[in-house]
């Protein structure tokens, strides 16, 4: 069993955020598999496909960025899910606008949720998607003011192709790719 989780807000008025880049990969990655959020459980929208050993979960945590562990314990305590077959996909601001990389375990960076994720898990050993949307040149407003904000119109092209491929990388993932053929294949993909 595989469990795919995009990190983002559930407000409409974050829909079209950089901390809802995890979402939207969520839910392309839903589409690639032609399944549908229809489930309400563990504080998540679920999207399920297959079943018994060879299901796949795709989730959305309706905890709110900071607490997306919590959700994400629950989910993997219920089905018993072995840490490495979770996939976690969230911005990072520490990552080139734009660009994907994919890794097996790490920090959380400045990453509040990732940070939640690990104290929920009791480690970093889980493999994530990071869709980077550092922006070119000096930021003007405080990182917190900055996340929260619209992705401007001339960006959405690139955050369009860059959550496809983060999409595609989970569904690879799902399928029972190994992460050092997903490093070589997506990472620095813009």
């Amino acid at each position: 069993m595989k469990l795919i989780v995009g990190l983002g807000n559930p407000d409409r008025q974050y829909l079209n955020t950089y901390h809802n880049l995890g979402f939207m990969c969520a839910d392309k990655t839903a589409a690639l598999f032609d399944a549908r959020f229809t489930k309400e459980k563990f504080r998540a929208l679920i999207a399920e496909v297959g079943s018994g050993d060879k299901k796949i979960i795709i989730a959305k945590p309706l905890t709110y960025m900071n607490l997306s562990g919590e959700s994400i314990r629950e989910i993997v305590s219920f089905y018993k899910i072995d840490v490495k077959d979770v996939l976690v996909m969230y911005d990072d601001f520490d990552l080139k606008k734009g660009f994907i990389r994919i890794r097996e375990s790490g920090s959380a960076g400045t990453h509040n949720g990732m940070r939640n994720i690990i104290k929920e898990l009791g480690t970093e050993n889980f493999p994530r998607v990071r869709v980077g949307f550092k922006p070119d040149g000096d930021m003007q407003i405080p990182l917190i003011d900055f996340v929260l904000s619209g992705i401007k119109e001339e960006d959405k092209p690139l955050f369009e192709r860059a959550t496809d491929t983060a999409a595609h990388a989970a569904a690879d993932f799902a399928k029972g790719a190994d992460i050092p053929s997903l490093v070589q294949k997506y990472n620095g993909k813009k």
